[in-house]
């Protein structure tokens, strides 16, 4: 089978012959790059007939398994041919998923591709041209999850149509802010196809086809034709009504899902686009395409697209995707640069889905902003989210995958009964019609239908239960596995700590040391300083109101300073000369000035180059009166402020300084400035002209406090054996402080700072373990032996490893074969990127970890997404950056989640014991009764399906969880020893039990032996059915009672008030059945009236003995089963590798080799020619 490739970006494109199969790896912005496997085929008419005269005659059935197997029905309609003359795809994606995909094929006009792609070489598309002159140009395109792919004949590959977008640099986009012409922009739409995230809302016809069609549904089908030929009919009719509500409610909660997804997804909204004549048109935002020009009013919008902001600044609303409050300042993208991507320019992306609240300074007469779609459809941020929740990745969790070869097991037990009753049936000379029809009754009856619907009990009632307490849930199947979590990540500022910073002072440089602590900014004297602070900001007005991030807030209120914005259209005040001005910044009048401070100078914004978190850094270009003394001012990072300023300007206490105030718990950001020549063009100037070169000013130090729950949450996830890790983009000393203060490293822990180097031109990369933050500390030998006598490396010390986001790259790159042992051990990221917190959650899973993530969203959308149970604090109901949204503004969500995960995960064990054992009981008497040719009858199979086993499981589920969490994690096998032998015994005590009673009432003086000429229902009523009946009536209701445990991950069971009640209504029908066998519903259930008091007091008394006797033997199996296993099997290794690396470590008492430099192992490169 020939191969073609597909890789990201036009010139990562590799051409290879055209075949039948490809690997796509997906567009950049994907966080996990998924690769999938595309065969192509050709549909034979002949086959295709043949396979409808198939369906008829198997009255549908072949139908039914094609829609199982997508995969055998194109093997049985098509041939496999090379993927250019293939009209069918079939695709199978990394999970192993297969997809019937069926190519598109639509007429276009000549040279659309040369449109699409910009700058293309003529030659590279001639001999398709010349292919096909006779013939109109064609497109071959197909559309998976929303995604259309097309066929590049040159690559011998179907591509991504955002690939012929994605190679755009810098100077492509800003030469698109002249608009493109109507042809341009037809041949592109062609191409790319319509904007719009649609979300496919089927009618209720093809709901219910699918449905009807699910093995579960067909299953229920069977079942029911199948009772029906028996004369079941109440229970067939029950059963029927019942499946009919459930599909109905299925129905109207699948299309009610998918119509609210729909509404939040589409979003069709009138723009104004500028074409190549320099006319502007309103048109639909689905005609957009990438290149588009789109001119935003200054009243803003809801963005229909991704597009790079060109010209203008825009302050944005992205809470829909990121579930963070606090608007973004966007400003436009430099005119210089390499190739241009969403995710590394988003300060400069206005993305899909966000509320533009406000533009401005992009269109003549100053009002307004520019911007040039860069993405379309789903291949938009939003669309990626909205992907992900229409086609999420298949769960790895044990318990679901347990599940499916429990049902297998059930399915053997299943055959093994058919088989034994067919030999009982033959020997009792059944007809062989109803021999066929009660041995298939066996499989009804020992595969329970209900039991898919009933594991879900436990995950709606704890999902009710977290919506009442503020926690929102758009992916329940994650309730259960937030019940496993073994490490929790968080993020620092706004989740650990509050919000909102409190300003403590600022330390200006004199000379080549620091002034004392000036505790008030209002005080500082006029001069660069001051202005810094006042000025370096990306805060806007909207309605007279300041607006933008609350450290920046809290900066410029400390300052005392007035933001003004323009009143005019320009832009223009001839207060600052003919500079086009973004904000003024306006010192408090003289009256209200501190004593002796004079300021009366204003400050003109005039160049914006934001925050970002991957630069750590933001910049400004202001000018004074008359639009002189122009000067640039850098905010940020300390460590990245200093490294762009000249070395001489700054202090040499710096580094001892900022580890003072860091050490401390501060936040501190630092200041540098530099003055611009007169003769400089600012509106051409781009961030790397200014940032260099620049005087340090000082330190902005400001406290940001610990959450009062913080302690709390994080002592109990501590005890519950659950580690607990920080990850920040903050400094690392002020992130230790944090993680003391809020209890993540005790007093008595020790701390080493990991510090990896990257290698230069003459040295290696490097590897060093110290004490002293940085990378130079050193720890002196008295100290070192201090640590060693304290027991250190023989684990009576625990300890932390702390390390920086700049480490962690080289550690990753370099040093992988001790990034485990790192992982194992460390407590602290600082300084990490969100692109690093997300590698972190992933490098984190590869040890086997459950990883739980807590942030705001704003920073760590992708480590959200990527980690086992994401938790985003936000005000919104449910936001898509997360499975789980909090309306709580701290971390005390994280147990309650826990708690509600081990609760719904106990349940569920709880509820699919009580249904295998509910199928193992009713298969018990139906095989006993078989023996003696009888059966139940049919209301009594519908009592005890409905009455008893739907309202007990029904009610079970309802005990809340526990109020604390304990240190050991529920189970999630399904497949355990313990399990198994519980269920295995349990089994034999239930089948001793009604095999007693059965040898119990024959031997009884009053027995009358069956009739022998009939069989089955038609015995009815009879002794034995009688006897069989009323003892497993209360094993169905005694069973529920002895799944239903779950300390210490629920509450008891005497806190479930409804199960209580239930069981006594339940427990006083059974015994009154017993004892009084005299009343209608003795006939409707077709029972035979026993006078004997003795007998039914005896049949009362089994099953109470029973009931005992699986108790002291459950409580057994959970007491002594764990230690006789590990005894038989001796200790051995764990399967989870972070459970082996912690017995490595604490075994190992050289580790981490503190103050010793360790380099990468030496590689060789052997070449193969």
């Amino acid at each position: 089978m020939e191969r073609g490739s597909c890789s990201q970006g036009m010139s990562g494109l590799t051409s290879s012959p055209s075949g039948s199969s490809l690997t796509d790896p997906g567009p950049a912005h994907v966080p996990s790059v998924s690769h999938m496997d595309v065969q192509g085929f050709r549909r034979v008419c002949w086959r295709v007939w043949l396979c409808h005269l198939g369906t008829v005659c198997s009255l549908g059935m072949l139908l039914v398994l094609f829609n199982w197997r997508p995969r055998l029905a194109v093997l049985a309609k098509c041939t496999s041919c090379p993927l250019p003359m293939a009209d069918t795809l079939l695709l199978r994606d990394v999970h192993g998923q297969q997809f019937v995909i069926d190519v598109h094929v639509k007429e276009i006009e000549e040279g659309s591709f040369e449109y699409a792609e910009g700058e293309v070489d003529e030659n590279e598309w001639r001999d398709d041209v010349q292919l096909h002159k006779e013939e109109k140009t064609v497109l071959r395109y197909y559309v998976f999850e929303g995604m259309r792919y097309i066929w590049m004949p040159r690559k011998g590959a179907f591509c991504r149509v955002s690939i012929l977008s994605e190679g755009w640099t810098y100077a492509d986009l800003h030469r698109f802010q002249q608009g493109m012409s109507q042809a341009e922009q037809s041949s592109r739409r062609q191409i790319f196809g319509d904007n719009i995230i649609d979300v496919p809302v089927k009618s209720y016809p093809q709901l219910l086809f699918e449905e009807v069609l699910n093995p579960f549904y067909m299953f229920q089908v069977f079942s029911i034709i199948l009772w029906m030929s028996e004369r079941y009919y109440y229970y067939a009719v029950c059963i029927l009504i019942i499946s009919f509500l459930s599909i109905a409610v299925s129905l109207y909660e699948i299309r009610k899902q998918s119509t609210t997804l729909r509404r939040m997804a589409q979003l069709i909204v009138n723009v104004t686009v500028r074409r190549a004549t320099g006319e502007e048109e309103c048109v639909s935002s689905v005609d957009l395409v990438p290149g588009d020009c789109v001119v935003i009013p200054s009243e803003g919008l809801l963005l229909p697209c991704d597009a790079a902001l060109l010209a203008g600044e825009c302050m944005v609303n992205e809470s829909m995707l990121t579930g963070e409050s606090v608007p973004v300042m966007k400003t436009p993208l430099p005119f210089s640069g390499g190739a241009y991507t969403p995710e590394s320019q988003r300060r400069h992306t206005l993305f899909c889905g966000t509320h533009i609240i406000q533009a401005k300074g992009g269109c003549p007469g100053g009002k307004g902003a520019i911007a040039v779609v860069a993405r379309t459809g789903f291949f938009t941020a939003k669309g990626d989210l909205v992907s992900s929740i229409l086609y999420p990745q298949p769960l790895n969790f044990r318990f679901y995958k347990d599940a499916m070869k429990f049902l297998l097991f059930l399915g053997v037990l299943a055959l093994i009964g058919t088989i034994y009753s067919v030999v009982m049936l033959y020997k009792s000379n059944t007809p062989w019609a109803e021999l066929v029809i009660r041995s298939l009754d066996i499989v009804t009856i020992v595969v329970p239908p209900a039991l898919p619907a009933a594991i879900t009990t436990g995950t709606i009632y704890a999902q009710n239960r977290l919506k009442k307490k503020g926690v929102f849930c758009i992916s329940p199947p994650r309730i259960n596995i937030s019940g496993k979590i073994s490490l929790f990540c968080f993020d620092k500022t706004g989740t650990l700590t509050e919000e909102g910073l409190d300003v403590w002072g600022v330390k200006v440089v004199n000379g080549s040391g620091f002034d004392e602590l000036v505790p008030d900014p209002r005080l500082l004297p006029d001069g660069p300083m001051l202005s810094g602070l006042a000025s370096c900001h990306s805060v806007a007005l909207l309605e007279g109101q300041p607006i933008g991030d609350p450290l920046e807030l809290k900066m410029i209120e400390s300052t005392g300073w007035v933001l003004q914005e323009p009143t005019n259209e320009t832009g223009v005040s001839t207060e600052f000369g003919t500079h086009r001005i973004l904000a003024v910044m306006r010192p408090l009048a003289a009256e209200f000035q501190p004593e002796g401070i004079s300021i009366s100078q204003p400050v003109a914004i005039v160049r914006r180059f934001p925050f970002s978190s991957t630069l750590q850094r933001m910049s400004v270009v202001t000018v004074g009166p008359g639009g002189g003394s122009a000067c640039c001012f850098l905010k940020g990072s300390p460590e990245m402020v200093a490294s762009y300023c000249v070395k001489e300007s700054v202090p040499s206490q710096f580094t001892n300084t900022l580890r003072e105030f860091a050490s401390e718990g501060f936040r501190v950001l630092a200041l540098a400035y530099r003055e611009l020549d007169a003769q400089t063009d600012l509106s051409s100037l781009e961030r790397e002209d200014i940032e260099t070169e620049m005087r340090f000013l000082g330190l902005l130090v400001m406290k940001n406090q610990v959450k009062p729950e913080s302690p709390g949450v994080i002592s109990t996830l501590r005890q519950a054996q659950i580690r607990p890790v920080m990850v920040t983009g903050d400094n690392i000393l002020t992130a230790l402080n944090v993680a003391h203060a809020c209890r993540m490293v005790l007093p008595h822990e020790q701390v080493f700072f990991v510090h990896a180097s990257p290698p230069t031109v003459n040295s290696m990369a490097s590897l060093r373990f110290h004490q002293g933050e940085g990378g130079t500390g050193t720890v002196s030998t008295q100290e070192t032996m201090d640590i060693l006598e304290q027991g250190l490396y023989q684990n009576s010390l625990k300890y932390h490893l702390a390390i920086n986001g700049k480490s962690f790259a080289v550690l990753c790159d370099h040093f992988p074969e001790y990034l485990p042992k790192i992982l194992m051990r460390g407590t602290v990221y600082a300084r990490m990127s969100p692109d690093q917190k997300t590698q972190l959650v992933k490098a984190l899973q590869n040890l086997n970890y459950r990883v739980g993530m807590c942030g705001d969203g704003a920073n760590d959308c992708g480590a959200l997404r990527a980690a086992d149970v994401g938790v985003s604090l936000s005000e919104a109901e449910a936001s898509v950056a997360s499975p789980f949204t909090s309306k709580t503004d701290n971390i005390s969500c994280v147990p309650l989640l826990i708690r509600e995960g081990r609760c719904s995960l106990v349940t569920s064990f709880s509820l699919f014991k009580y249904m295998a054992l509910y199928s193992l009981i009713q298969f018990s008497s139906v095989v006993i009764l078989y023996t003696v040719k009888t059966n139940l009858a049919d209301l009594q199979f519908l009592f005890c399906d409905l009455f008893l086993v739907t309202l007990l499981a029904i009610v079970m589920g309802r005990g809340g969880p526990s109020d604390e969490l304990h240190p050991q994690r529920p189970p999630a096998s399904l497949l355990s020893v313990p399990l198994l032998c519980a269920l295995l015994i349990h089994t034999l005590l239930l089948i001793v039990t009604q095999v007693s009673v059965l040898l119990i009432t024959i031997s009884q003086e009053w027995y009358i032996p069956l009739n022998s000429t009939r069989t089955g229902p038609q015995n009815l009523p009879n002794m034995e059915d009688t006897g069989v009946f009323d003892v497993s009536g209360f094993q169905y209701i005694l069973m529920s009672i002895i799944v239903t445990k779950g300390y210490p991950y629920k509450k008891p069971l005497y806190y479930n008030v409804v199960f209580l009640l239930v069981l006594v209504v339940l427990f006083a029908v059974m015994t009154w059945l017993v004892l009084y066998p005299t009343s209608l519903i003795h006939r409707l259930l077709q029972l035979y009236k026993t006078d004997d008091l003795s007998y039914q007091l005896l049949l009362i008394s089994l099953a109470a003995l029973n009931f005992i006797m699986c108790y002291f033997l459950e409580e057994l199996i959970d007491r002594c089963a764990p230690t006789c296993l590990q005894a038989v099997r001796g200790k051995r290794e764990s399967k989870k590798q972070y459970k082996r690396l912690d017995a490595l470590l604490t075994g190992t008492p050289s580790w981490p080799p503190l103050d010793q430099t360790l380099y990468p192992p030496q590689c060789s490169v052997i070449g193969i020619s």
